[in-house]
């Protein structure tokens, strides 16, 4: 009897260790998740949105009687108020044209383009999330440096191109939110990823691999599919799928924006679907994924995103691109964007209307 009651306390002694172990790790999740979420919100950079300042806004004089109603940054817009939704969360994504670990260069220059460049957005009011994609050729006011790093001035380049002038890790990454924030009206960003394309498979291969259609025959490597082919993705071969593209064909990396944003919106769908099963992934995917990333989101950061976005909806009407024309320019192409249908995909997704 003496064994069997020494047995039974050191039973419940275990069981209550366990018990405390397992709250101390629900109440670290959920600290994590409430210091995640006001770290997210404070760090908005952009500053003011300077819509106004556009030839599109309406100048209107404000009657006495709606002054109440009418806040600093409003515009009218074809007769209508709008607001931006300052609850909104907006982030920047980046695919380094790199297959290494992220590693600091010394030359200035040198840092590596972002072939693919992604706005992901979410809006608490309607919980939906939309992604805008901005073509790597899309000519903006970029900052210019030397090898050395000195900065020579602003002017207009490829917006690919910012992420290079710099260190390939935080310096790039800064450069090119701010790039993407002016291209956007001074757009508040709250964090940024980039990933080397080298992490693709990582990415990939976490969620079981993603399904696709081919859009485009390549024949590349050890890679082939046909347009219009069902294909499941593992590895190198969804690496081969966001990557390739004919340098030779006009607008080719149109059509490889076309393949991102198709294989984003089937992955989002799996991503999705995983952390419904796993709600540590997100964090998980973070430590996995470190050497091959750059991101200002810290881990109790992207636990909350995880975990909020499980609550979001998002479908292929809510994913887009900007609008413009491809042209040849005097060494590579040129993409002029759409400033009218910009402005009207901001008020869309980021402002409100205001009723009066």
């Amino acid at each position: 009897m003496k064994i069997k009651s020494e047995f039974v306390r050191t039973a419940i002694r275990a069981v209550l260790v366990l018990a405390a172990l397992a709250a101390i790790c629900i109440g670290t999740f959920f600290a994590m998740q409430a210091s995640g979420k006001k770290r997210l919100y404070d760090g908005g950079s952009g500053g003011q949105m300077i819509m106004s300042q556009s030839a599109l806004a309406e100048t209107v004089e404000v009657p006495e009687e709606e002054a109440e109603n009418w806040q600093e940054g409003d515009i009218r817009y074809q007769g209508r108020h709008y607001r931006y939704n300052e609850d909104m969360l907006t982030f920047l994504f980046l695919g380094i044209d790199k297959l290494s670990e992220v590693a600091p260069v010394k030359n200035g220059i040198d840092g590596g383009q972002s072939d693919a460049i992604f706005l992901l957005t979410m809006n608490p009011h309607n919980k939906e999330i939309y992604v805008i994609g901005v073509p790597r050729d899309t000519m903006a006011e970029i900052d210019v440096y030397t090898k050395n790093g000195d900065f020579q001035g602003t002017g207009v380049g490829q917006i690919t191109l910012q992420h290079g002038y710099g260190d390939g890790a935080a310096v790039s990454c800064e450069r090119s939110k701010k790039a993407v924030s002016k291209l956007f009206y001074n757009l508040p960003i709250h964090g940024y990823c980039a990933v080397n394309m080298g992490a693709i498979p990582l990415i990939n291969d976490a969620v079981g691999g993603i399904e696709v259609e081919a859009l485009e025959s390549i024949n590349y490597s050890d890679f082939r599919i046909k347009e219009g082919e069902k294909v499941h993705l593992d590895g190198m071969e969804a690496y081969h799928y966001l990557h390739y593209r004919d340098v030779t064909a006009f607008s080719s990396a149109g059509r490889r924006l076309d393949r991102q944003k198709q294989y984003l919106n089937a992955y989002a769908s799996a991503a999705m679907e995983a952390v419904k099963k796993d709600v540590t992934l997100p964090v998980t995917l973070y430590k996995t994924l470190n050497r091959y990333m750059v991101t200002d989101i810290s881990v109790d950061e992207a636990s909350y995103l995880g975990l909020q976005m499980l609550e979001y909806h998002f479908d292929t009407d809510n994913m887009c691109s900007l609008k413009g024309e491809t042209v040849r320019g005097e060494k590579f192409e040129e993409f002029y964007v759409d400033e009218k249908a910009l402005y009207e995909l901001i008020l869309d997704v980021f402002y409100e209307e205001v009723m009066e």
